[in-house]
């Protein structure tokens, strides 16, 4: 489980004492101070021209990492590395290039050469005075790729990507050996440290080298690249294109113990895609023998296709590409891939007569598939700069037609493996039917047996595995907490104000109660002696209410309830307390939450000692935070805080006597209970 869980005893007979279970904080995406600062205004009333601020040169891109290669962290510092080397694979595949170095030294320097044409260094046309290096490597949106005359495929498109690289970079060296001599420019953070050397006459040289070292003020002091993965990514490359060898060094000193990095290597795979996929395999088992793979070239202004898939026994893992570009969310020419393999085995199906065959899809085609898909287009469309996904129309087509006859070649001169192949993904479909019909009855059963109640925004899900419902104090805060909830499997109820304190009240007011009526009927098992587990539904109960005392109390009164009606449910582990945060805590660009006043100051303390003014803001309730800071800090499993309520059956019988002194219906228990602690109380908040 992703969430940062922590036993709460229900002990309650002992004094409370702070959980220290940190919230996290936003990753930062703390840029260097920028060289002009922006106009200060001593009010509102001072909106005019000298409040809008022109970014120029690399300057946004310092100002904002994240709008450029995606944040601040580990995978955002190996990006550099990505969009580096991607200019040498576009000039290997253009077949200007034949090798690409990679050197990774003992400083963090990284290091990538190529035996390509060579940056232009003549003066720019459109920009007097200025070499067409300088101009590359210092103004966004510069590059020899926009008009496909220098490249006919390439994965940079926007000309950002190594200017990018230059403005994250503490310190960037770049060599270029053209028409028999070299030149040199090295840069600090966007900046030219001089104009373009010339160096001398060379032989047997050509290409451009690029040296840098990623910046600390933007990555953080201890940022350093992986070698594991410039390796893994640098070997990947030379799999994608065939016609290029990858040479990789590093210094030994940086060399992990025991690992797959070696010191140096060749990267070079004549079958490209094929030996990627055997190799990630191995001795898994597969439905057929042999791996469908194959690749079409160029021809009349098409893409080029590679692709290798295999079916196996585990879950589907396909990775694609475009232009050498990773696209790990897929995009076209995956649909491409999908259609094709399902009208392959469909048309399969009508040839043997094998009607069982009607019901499947792509997803009953894909689901234990494990490929690899590779396109080179002209000027693909990717959803945003770090090109997760692709978005040209053309690429689905070209990807369809270039497999459609391989792929029924490959079904027809393999009729056993063929059959073998059909009937697995027929199993899927009849397995996927079979689910959704259990779920349709589930849920069927489950309405029918309860009336839920109005305010619940349900989740879509059938089945309580995975699924999570949290109790919200209020329609304000359940608005928010719809709108930052993930549809499928977390469900919302508001709640008004403080509920029934059933420890005091009687039976026939807890029944006629609304609140509790509608509580009991979301949940749907029961409570006391006709509590039902198989009938919850849902595997988790989050009760999240604001970070003041008036939430408190109304997370106590709720533990109370569960504990009174349905001490099974906390037995089962289901039912938790949310984290949320009190303060936000902002210097520049840097962010963080603290869930409370020790946390506030530690966060001080430790990660807000920089220069420039410190801004705190107290949320007054969940309902004044905006749904987006609500998820990541909240109700998000990959970053959230989650306290699971226990009850201590060691010590059942303090438990008990501690709820009915604290919640019960003698007021002279709570007033002793609160005589015996009150040296003892802190943080009060009067």
């Amino acid at each position: 489980m992703s969430d940062n869980s922590n036993d709460l005893f229900s002990s309650m007979a002992m004094p409370a004492r702070p959980v220290k279970a940190p919230v996290p904080a936003t990753p930062p995406e703390q840029a260097a101070a920028p060289a002009r600062a922006a106009p200060q205004t001593s009010s509102a009333e001072n909106y005019d021209a000298s409040a809008i601020r022109v970014l120029e040169g690399l300057e946004p891109v310092r100002m904002r990492p994240g709008m450029y290669i995606g944040g601040t962290d580990e995978k955002a510092l190996h990006h550099l590395f990505a969009e580096v080397i991607d200019n040498s694979m576009d000039e290997a595949v253009a077949g200007h290039a034949n090798f690409i170095e990679v050197h990774l030294d003992a400083e963090g320097f990284l290091t990538v050469t190529d035996n390509g044409r060579g940056i232009p260094v003549e003066n720019h046309p459109q920009v007097p005075g200025k070499s067409t290096l300088e101009v590359i490597m210092t103004k966004l949106h510069a590059g020899g790729k926009f008009d496909g005359k220098a490249y006919e495929t390439s994965g940079g498109l926007h000309g950002v990507g190594v200017s990018v690289v230059n403005a994250l970079s503490d310190l960037l060296e770049v060599e270029v050996a053209r028409g028999r001599k070299l030149y040199r420019q090295r840069f600090s953070r966007g900046v030219p440290l001089g104009g373009l050397e010339e160096l001398g006459d060379v032989h047997n040289r050509r290409g451009t080298r690029v040296r840098f070292h990623p910046d600390p003020q933007i990555f953080g002091p201890h940022a350093r690249f992986d070698p594991g993965r410039l390796y893994r990514m640098a070997r990947s490359k030379a799999y994608l294109f065939g016609g290029v060898e990858i040479r990789w060094s590093c210094d030994p000193s940086v060399v992990p113990a025991g690992g797959e990095v070696q010191e140096k290597a060749v990267f070079h795979f004549p079958d490209g895609l094929k030996d990627y996929l055997a190799a990630a395999i191995g001795k898994d088992y597969t439905v057929t023998r042999e791996i469908f793979a194959g690749r079409t070239e160029k021809t009349g202004g098409h893409g080029a296709v590679e692709w290798a898939v295999a079916w196996w026994g585990g879950d589907q893992e396909v990775h694609s590409y475009c232009n050498t570009i990773p696209t790990p969310e897929g995009g076209t020419h995956e649909a491409g891939l999908r259609i094709a393999l399902l009208k392959g085995l469909k048309n399969y199906a009508e040839l043997t007569q094998n009607k069982r065959a009607a019901q499947i899809t792509t997803d009953d085609v894909m689901i234990s598939a494990i490929g690899m898909l590779s396109v080179f287009i002209r000027e693909p469309e990717f959803v945003g700069q770090t090109k997760d996904r692709l978005a040209t129309g053309e690429a689905q087509r070209i990807v369809e037609n270039a497999l459609r006859d391989p792929f029924d070649h490959y079904l027809a001169g393999n009729p056993n493996e063929a059959a073998k192949l059909l009937d697995w993904v027929i199993e899927r479909s009849e397995e996927r039917l079979r689910r959704r019909k259990e779920k349709e009855v589930n849920r069927k059963t489950a309405v029918r047996k309860l009336r839920l109640p109005g305010k619940l925004a349900d989740c879509s899900q059938n089945t309580a595995e995975g699924a999570e419902i949290f109790l919200v104090e209020g329609d304000s805060a359940g608005g928010s907490a719809k709108q930052a909830r993930n549809r499928a499997n977390q469900a919302i109820l508001p709640l008004r104000g403080k509920i029934l304190n059933v420890a005091s009240a009687g039976r026939e007011k807890l029944v006629a109660n609304q609140q509790i009526a509608d509580l009991i009927q979301a949940l749907g098992c029961g409570t006391r002696s006709k509590y039902r587990e198989e009938d919850l539904r849902y595997e988790r109960i989050v009760i999240m209410t604001d970070a003041d005392v008036d939430g408190a109390h109304i997370a106590s009164l709720l533990i109370t309830f569960f504990y009174q009606e349905m001490p099974e449910l906390i037995r089962g582990n289901h039912l938790y307390l949310a984290v949320p945060p009190l303060y936000k805590i902002t210097q520049g660009q840097k962010s963080a939450y603290a869930r409370d006043d020790a946390h506030r100051q530690e966060l001080m303390e430790t990660e807000f000692k920089g220069r420039g003014k410190v801004e705190i803001s107290r949320f007054k309730g969940l309902g004044e935070m905006l749904p987006a800071q609500l998820k990541e800090t909240t109700m998000d499993p990959r970053h959230r805080t989650l306290l699971r309520v226990a009850i201590d059956m060691e010590d059942f019988e303090v438990t008990r006597d501690a709820v009915e002194s604290l919640m019960g219906t003698k007021a002279e228990s709570r007033f002793r209970f609160i005589q015996e602690r009150a040296a003892f109380a802190e943080n009060l908040d009067i």
